[in-house]
C-alpha cells in the first residue's frame, strides 16, 4: 500500500476526538518527519469548539483510564506503572517504570505491549522528537535538576511515585498528540525489546533542519541586528497573549489553592488537639465517657480523612497545574521558534535589498549617470578605493558580477526562508489546536478528580459522624 492510501485509510480528516472503544485507546502507522494528519485550518476558541462539538470531549474520563481521545478512531493508551529498583545498592541503581501500550494503530500489535524504560530514555524520547519535530509541542518532562528531586530520596516511596506520575503526564500527552504518537522513535520506545540499539539508530538520524544555510553564513552582526519581527502576525500576538492569561489564570488557582491547603492542614491539627480535649474531658464526666470518647474518635477520624483529602486530591491536582503552565510555556516557546523563522526571512530580505541597491549604484556609475544617495561608510570606502586607485571601470565590473551571483544566492535563500516560515506559521496554528484539545481533556480531568476527592471525603465524613449521632442520643440527662 502506497503512502498516501495509508494515510487515506488513517481517516484524519477532523480534529475532533471520537469516543475510543471500551474506553481504551492505542499506536498505528508510523508518520515519517514531514507527514502529519490534516487539521482544521481554522482555530475556534475553546468555548466555540465546546458548543459547535458538544461530543468532541467524550473521550475524556475522571479516573482508571486516563484522557485518551482518537484522530480519526485511531486511538492510544499508554501507562506508566511498577515503579521497579534495579541493581539495588550498586552504583548502577536506577529505577525502571513498566510501559504499557494498547493502541489500534498500524505498526503494533493488537495486545497490549509491555516494555520497561527508565528515566533516561524519557528523556532521550523527547530531546530527540524536540529534533526531529520542532513545530510540535513537544510535552515538557520533569526535569531531574528540580530542587524538589534533589532535596529528597530519589529513591523513596514518595518522589518514585511523584515522577511516575510526571511521567504519565509526559505520555498521555504524546498519546493524544496525531503526529508524535505516529513518530517511529515512539514506536520503539513504546516496543522495542532491543532499546538501546534503537537509541544508537536515532543518534545517527541527521536533523531535518542539520543543513547549512546560506543564513548560517551571515555574520553575527547582521543576523543580530534585529531582535524582534519588523511585521509581527496578529494570531500568533493574540496566541501568545492568550496563553499568558491561561498561565496567570491557572498561577492563580495554584497560589488560591495553596492557601486553602495551608488552612486545612492547621484544621487537621485542630481537630485533634480538640480529639484530645474531649478525651480529657471523658475522664472527667464518669458518667458520658464512653461517647465523649467516641465523639474524640471521629475527630481524629476526620482529621485523617483531612490529611488524605491532601495527600490523594490536593497535592495531585496542584501539582497538575504546574505542569499545565510548564506545557503551555512550551508552547509558546515554539511560537518563538516560528518568530525566529519569520526573522531570518526579513533579515534575509534587507540582506537581498542591500546587495540590489549597491550593485544598482556601482552599474549606475559604470554607465555615467549619477548614482543614488549613499550612507557615509559607502561614501567613505568609494573614497578609500579611489585612493588605492582600485574605483576603476573594471574593477567595479568585477564587483557587479560577483554581486549578480550573491543576489541569485539570496533570491533563492530568501524564496526558501519565505516557505520554511509560511509552513512553520502554518504548522503552529495546527499544534495550537492540538494544545487547546490537550488542555481541556487534562483540566476537565483535573478539576473532575479535585470534586470526586472533595465528594468522597465529604461522604466518608457524614457517614462517619452519621455512626456516633446515636451514641449521642442515648445520653440521658435528668433534670
Amino acid at each position: 500500500m502506497s503512502g498516501a492510501e495509508e494515510r487515506a485509510d488513517d481517516g484524519f480528516t477532523s480534529i475532533t476526538w471520537d469516543q475510543p472503544p471500551n474506553s481504551h485507546h492505542a499506536p498505528a502507522g508510523i508518520f515519517t518527519n514531514n507527514e502529519r494528519p490534516p487539521l482544521p485550518e481554522s482555530v475556534p476558541s475553546s468555548v466555540d469548539r465546546a458548543e459547535a462539538r458538544p461530543g468532541a470531549m467524550e473521550g475524556a474520563s475522571r479516573e482508571g483510564e486516563h484522557t485518551m481521545p482518537s484522530w480519526g478512531g485511531k486511538w492510544m493508551a499508554i501507562e506508566v506503572r511498577e515503579p521497579t529498583k534495579e541493581h539495588e545498592g550498586s552504583k548502577e541503581m536506577h529505577v525502571s517504570y513498566a510501559v504499557r501500550t494498547r493502541t489500534n494503530l498500524a505498526g503494533f500489535p493488537t495486545t497490549p505491549v509491555t516494555v520497561r524504560r527508565r528515566f533516561q530514555d524519557f528523556v532521550f524520547l523527547r530531546d530527540h522528537l524536540t529534533r526531529l519535530f520542532p513545530a510540535c509541542v513537544v510535552p515538557p518532562i520533569p526535569d531531574k535538576h528540580r530542587l524538589e528531586y534533589i532535596k529528597g530520596d530519589r529513591f523513596s516511596i514518595d518522589f518514585i511515585e511523584h515522577r511516575r506520575s510526571d511521567l504519565q503526564h509526559f505520555v498521555d500527552r504524546l498519546a493524544r498528540h496525531p503526529t508524535l504518537q505516529r513518530s517511529q522513535i515512539v514506536n520503539d520506545f513504546l516496543q522495542s525489546t532491543q532499546w538501546s540499539v534503537a537509541m544508537n539508530k536515532h543518534l545517527s538520524t541527521p536533523s531535518p533542519d542539520g543543513r547549512p544555510t546560506l543564513l548560517d553564513n551571515i555574520s553575527d552582526s547582521l543576523v543580530n541586528a534585529f531582535t524582534k519581527v519588523r511585521k509581527p502576525d496578529e494570531r500568533f500576538l493574540e496566541m501568545r497573549e492568550a496563553i499568558d492569561k491561561y498561565e496567570e489564570a491557572m498561577n492563580s488557582i495554584d497560589r488560591l489553592v495553596g492557601k486553602e491547603r495551608s488552612r486545612t492542614e492547621d484544621l487537621a491539627q485542630d481537630y485533634v488537639d480538640l480529639a484530645a480535649s474531649y478525651q480529657g474531658l471523658g475522664y472527667l464526666e464518669s458518667g458520658i465517657t464512653e461517647p465523649l470518647n467516641r465523639f474524640a474518635e471521629k475527630m481524629l477520624d476526620y482529621s485523617t480523612l483531612l490529611k488524605e483529602l491532601d495527600a490523594k486530591t490536593v497535592e495531585p491536582f496542584l501539582s497538575h497545574c504546574h505542569l499545565l503552565v510548564q506545557y503551555s510555556q512550551t508552547h509558546k516557546s515554539v511560537i518563538k521558534l516560528r518568530d525566529q523563522k519569520q526573522l531570518d526571512f526579513e533579515e534575509l530580505s534587507a540582506y537581498l535589498s542591500a546587495v540590489v541597491a549597491e550593485r544598482d549604484r556601482l552599474a549606475a556609475l559604470n554607465t555615467g549617470h549619477t548614482a543614488a544617495p549613499v550612507g557615509i561608510s559607502t561614501f567613505l570606502r568609494d573614497k578609500v578605493d579611489q585612493l588605492r586607485g582600485t574605483d576603476d571601470i573594471h574593477t567595479r565590473r568585477e564587483r557587479i558580477r560577483k554581486m549578480d551571483i550573491k543576489i541569485k544566492e539570496l533570491q533563492d535563500a530568501v524564496t526558501g526562508a519565505h516557505e520554511t516560515s509560511t509552513e512553520f506559521s502554518e504548522e503552529i496554528i495546527k499544534e495550537h489546536n492540538i494544545f487547546e484539545l490537550s488542555k481541556q481533556a487534562e483540566m476537565k480531568t483535573m478539576m473532575g478528580a479535585y470534586a470526586d476527592g472533595q465528594i468522597e471525603m465529604y461522604e466518608k465524613a457524614i457517614e462517619d459522624w452519621d455512626r456516633v449521632i446515636p451514641l449521642l442520643s442515648k445520653i440521658k440527662v435528668d433534670i
